[in-house]
């Protein structure tokens, strides 16, 4: 209702005017809370509006959103099935639960209602937002991922994006409890883990590749020194022994960024024995492969591609443009003594995300890197309530890393 709308920013301004918010910050969450609802109460009994028992509630509770949280977002925040929330401007909000979008009947009062509230969101990392730097990177205090972009950038105004993650890491155990993978690849990406053989992720967005680089980070000794590497820090690892390294945008005067690249050989001095890059996409590529090649065995990666093959050709290019010097068959060199092993994940039509292939590279032949499908997902049929029926149907051939697997003290079934 507008009117209820007009009220709420009202009450809402009220309060900014009137009460001493340095001090609200000071206090403990509870008191906070109890605090403002003091004060909310306070405004509505002086205004005396025209609403029930349910408007007022709901009135109350809105108002100590936009003083302590984010506003409309907050609700949504609370909200455990909730793993996306898409802002398209102040008037339409889409959030994902269970694999699908769905737009939410809440919506922001105005552009300068969704800029403020990308600002709280973004001063709490140190970054600001305008319209001379009109895109930030910036995590909340849960460690969900945000991205924003504004005009002049963005045509239809303000613009966010939230990646949620759960209260704790999904366990391998849940993947195959829900269906991402079987039983039997479970033991033999263990068994990938246990050999140090480096794994690279690849998939598209939301295909759950950080899910599953997290999960098989459990089966890593905890006597190894993990660094990882990613633009913005959200893998939560089940060692205690990690060094967790996150890139810097330049300032407003153009200076100071800090890429992967530069990470991944400040890395390679802090003496690690697996490097963990949260996702490959430029010229840290090679870096991370001479990495690989050189000490640091049981690396892993991710990528965003749709097969094993586009992950090979993505690689490639990323290697290829930022060391042009670099001869196609150079490349493929690299790519090929470093990579062992490529688990693609997808996230179905109807959802559901699968390991779709877990596929190792078995040399070159005619100049072209080979794989091998170890595991590959087959669709058996679409039911009509659009739910995708299939089954993991395993390769009949032995893995190519069957004696290095046996090597590690992988039993022999794990791997045939």
């Amino acid at each position: 209702m507008k009117s209820l709308s007009a009220l709420r920013s009202k009450i809402h301004h009220q309060l900014l005017d009137r009460y001493d918010l340095a001090h609200l910050q000071a206090l403990a969450p509870d008191r906070q809370r109890s605090e403002v609802r003091s004060w909310i109460e306070g405004c509505l009994l002086a205004e005396r509006p025209t609403i029930n028992a349910i408007e007022h509630r709901q009135l109350v509770e809105d108002i100590q959103h936009e003083m302590l949280g984010l506003g409309p977002l907050e609700p949504l925040l609370q909200d455990p099935e909730i793993s996306d929330i898409l802002v398209n401007g102040p008037g339409q909000i889409y959030v994902e639960r269970r694999g699908r979008l769905v737009l939410e009947p809440r919506s922001f009062e105005d552009h300068h209602h969704l800029i403020r509230t990308i600002d709280k969101i973004v001063s709490r990392v140190g970054r600001r937002i305008d319209e001379s730097s009109p895109m930030v990177d910036a995590r909340l205090p849960d460690g969900s991922r945000v991205n924003a972009i504004i005009p002049p950038l963005a045509l239809d105004g303000p613009m966010l994006s939230i990646r949620r993650f759960g209260p704790a890491p999904l366990t391998l155990e849940h993947l195959i409890a829900h269906g991402s993978l079987n039983q039997e690849m479970g033991h033999l990406l263990i068994s990938y883990v246990h050999a140090r053989l480096n794994i690279l992720i690849s998939g598209g967005t939301g295909s759950g590749k950080t899910t599953l680089l997290n999960a098989l980070s459990e089966f890593i000794a905890p006597h190894e020194r993990l660094i990882t590497i990613e633009d913005a820090a959200e893998l939560r690892l089940h060692q205690t022994h990690v060094v967790r390294l996150e890139t810097r945008p330049a300032n407003l005067e153009g200076q100071g960024e800090i890429t992967p690249r530069h990470l991944v050989r400040n890395a390679l001095r802090m003496r690690p024995d697996r490097l963990i890059v949260g996702e490959v996409r430029g010229a840290e590529a090679l870096d991370m492969l001479q990495a690989m090649n050189t000490g640091h065995e049981g690396s892993l990666t991710t990528l965003h591609a749709n097969s094993p093959e586009d992950a090979l050709i993505r690689l490639e290019n990323m290697v290829a443009l930022g060391h042009g010097g670099l001869s196609e068959n150079n490349v493929r060199s690299q790519i090929g003594s470093a990579l062992q092993v490529i688990i693609q994940t997808t996230r179905l039509p109807d959802g559901s995300r699968k390991i779709t292939s877990i596929s190792e590279l078995c040399g070159r032949k005619q100049g072209l890197l080979q794989t091998r499908q170890r595991y590959v997902f087959t669709v058996h049929k679409h039911r009509h309530d659009k739910r995708i029926e299939g089954a993991f149907v395993a390769a009949r051939s032995a893995s190519v890393f069957a004696e290095r697997l046996e090597l590690y003290g992988v039993p022999w079934e794990q791997v045939s």
